[in-house]
């Protein structure tokens, strides 16, 4: 199992271990919280381990060697969540056979805890997606899809707000401009609002209303572009200033270890994205103090 870890200081400075270096209490001391974050992103309804003949992926993957991880981790910290950046449809015959219903249930027997949407998504259509959400044992996430007017309407919340172990933990999700990636009969009336105003306003909310100790956005985004204007995980970590990680999707990017970027008041923040196809997990773990401040650590894990 390859494992690289980053950590952060979340004052300033930055360093690189192996998990077989130095054990995270030499680098922290004692801290009085610990928070796992675990996260897919772009599974595309990839349920079986790939096969030993794969060219590229080998062994790698499948819903049951994540389960038997993530129980793992979970038996390990008890206080973690389990959260997907998208696409969780569309890929394998499973999608065209089942549309949507395995992918979801076999998620709701791993117990995430919220997802957001994306493009792939609304590939049966937005009836489609409605079809398959009382499979859905977790919450759909989307600040800047409006599904008023829509069969989704209600359905997704922009935020949620999970207490962990006292520590108030928001998340909200963002999804990708849909015009050009899916037919418009496909997302009907759904309108796409700016991820960049959209998140401002919501991590403003999470944190100046809600008092959130630790702000997480789910993000279809992608990662980045060439065309710098262009929405993107990176462009959102400069722009924001109370989100501490975004988790991204959309365009496949394998991480070996989160991205640090300065947000717009020159704070460190974390963005990770961990490929495709259920291949890795990605484990983030915060440290908060007796005054709620934090360090945190990354990992990319192949399953």
């Amino acid at each position: 199992m390859k494992r690289r870890q980053f950590i952060s200081n979340s004052m300033a400075s930055t360093a690189y271990v192996g998990l077989g270096g130095l054990s995270l209490n030499s680098c922290f001391g004692v801290k009085e919280k610990h928070i796992t974050i675990l996260h897919t992103n772009d599974v595309h309804s990839h349920i079986d381990t790939f096969p030993s003949t794969h060219s590229k992926y080998a062994n790698l993957g499948g819903v049951a060697k994540r389960a038997t991880l993530v129980e793992k981790i979970r038996n390990e910290n008890p206080n973690t969540l389990l959260l997907d950046a998208g696409d969780i449809f569309q890929g394998t015959p499973y999608f065209n056979f089942y549309g949507g219903e395995l992918e979801f249930k076999l998620m709701s027997m791993l117990n995430y805890d919220a997802a957001t949407i994306g493009n792939h998504d609304f590939d049966n259509g937005i009836d489609g997606l409605l079809a398959q959400l009382p499979h859905a044992q977790f919450d759909l996430l989307s600040a800047n899809y409006d599904f008023k007017n829509t069969l989704m309407e209600g359905r997704v919340q922009p935020y949620k707000i999970f207490n962990v172990d006292g520590i108030k933990v928001g998340i909200y999700g963002l999804g990708i401009e849909l015009a050009g990636l899916v037919t418009k009969k496909l997302y009907m009336e759904t309108k796409y609002l700016n991820p960049m105003e959209i998140a401002q306003d919501t991590e403003r909310e999470l944190k100046e209303t809600h008092n959130c100790d630790l702000v997480i956005c789910l993000s279809h985004l992608g990662y980045e572009y060439k065309r710098e204007s262009k929405p993107s995980d990176l462009l959102l970590a400069s722009q924001t200033q109370y989100t501490d990680l975004i988790i991204g999707g959309h365009t496949h990017t394998f991480l070996d270890k989160p991205t640090v970027i300065k947000n717009k008041v020159n704070r460190d923040i974390l963005v990770n994205q961990v490929g495709c196809f259920g291949i890795n997990l990605g484990r983030i773990d915060f440290y908060f103090d007796s005054t709620k401040n934090s360090q945190s650590t990354g990992i990319s894990i192949s399953v």
